[in-house]
Order: structure tokens, then sequence, then C-alpha cells
């Protein structure tokens, strides 16, 4: 069976906004071999809309970008995406598809099929996966910022029991951002 793993970078404060944090190449190349370790990648339509058509533009286009950053576009752009949406007309890229069906059911038909890993992003669609049980893996990236603002994890949501965690690895990058890896128990 498949992980369904979130990834998520997130301020001391809890915030989720990309924005928010400075770009640094360990960084980078910490996600890149995440996302070369999966072989799907989960969205909901406000990610991937950040994702596309960012990341495919420099994967085609890569003069004048850092080394980490073209990296990863390739890597990004060579993995397999589901867009859950009901109101994308269409998504670009030959590997990329829109799933209009029952999430916790498409998902946990995805779980059982053969394959590495799949990697959920955003905040809005984990949030619902990991209220719904079927997030296995978390990986937050803590940067050493405090916004004072921006969206939070499970806002809206209604957690029906509290989720416990075991932390399974730390790493510890040069800008003070910590990865922590925990299991769900």
């Amino acid at each position: 069976m498949r992980n369904l793993i979130y990834t998520i970078n997130l301020t001391l404060d809890g915030c989720f906004d990309h924005t928010k944090m400075a770009p640094e190449e360990e960084l980078f190349e910490y996600y890149t071999r995440l996302v070369r370790d999966a072989d799907l990648l989960v969205y909901g339509r406000k990610t991937y809309e950040i994702m596309v058509p960012y990341w495919p533009d420099i994967a085609n286009n890569p003069s004048g970008e850092t080394k980490e950053d073209v990296d990863f576009a390739l890597a990004f752009e060579s993995t397999n995406k589901i867009v859950f949406s009901r109101t994308l007309d269409r998504v670009d890229g030959r590997n990329t598809r829109i799933v209009r069906t029952n999430l916790p059911d498409e998902i946990f038909k995805l779980k059982q099929e053969q394959g590495k890993d799949m990697l959920v992003g955003g905040v809005a669609l984990p949030s619902q996966l990991i209220a719904l049980g079927l997030v296995d893996r978390f990986l937050f990236v803590v940067h050493p910022i405090i916004t004072g603002e921006g969206k939070r994890l499970m806002e809206g949501i209604d957690l029906q029991e509290k989720l416990q965690l075991k932390l399974v690895e730390s790493k510890t990058f040069k800008s003070g951002a910590v990865a922590l890896h925990y299991l769900k128990q």
C-alpha cells in the first residue's frame, strides 16, 4: 500500500503562506529528492495554480535559473499529478489529470495501487484528507520566521479526534529551518 505524505513549509507561528518564506538552495534539494522519490503529486485547484505554469515554465526554459530551481522543475514536470477540482475546465501537462469524484474514495483507491508514495501539498485539500484519516506521514519544514498572519492548517475543518503523531526523523538546514518527519500513530 502506498503512503500519502503531506509536505508543507510553515513559519514558527503556523503560517502556511509560501510567500512569507525565503527560498534556499538546501531546501530545494530536499524537496527535489522528495518529489523524485514519489510517483504522484496530489493537489487542490489553488495549489495546482501556484505550481503550474511556474515550474513547467522553468523546466521548459531553464536559462537564467539556478541549478536547484531547474532540478526541482524537472522533477516536478516528470512526476504524475492529480488535481481535485470541481471548477477547473482543464489542466496542463501530459501527466496531469483532474479528478472530480469522491475525494476519500479516490484517495483510498490510489493508496491501493502499486507504486511509490504520493505527496500532497497545500492547505485546504490536505486539511480535508487529515480529517478523513487518509494522511499517513507528515513532513513539516518549519522556518525560523514569525509572520503574525496567514492561513493555518485545519482552519474550518472539524477534526473528530486528536491525531497523535510520532517524530521519526528531523533535519536542520543552514538557514535554521527544520524538517520534521512524523508518522500517524
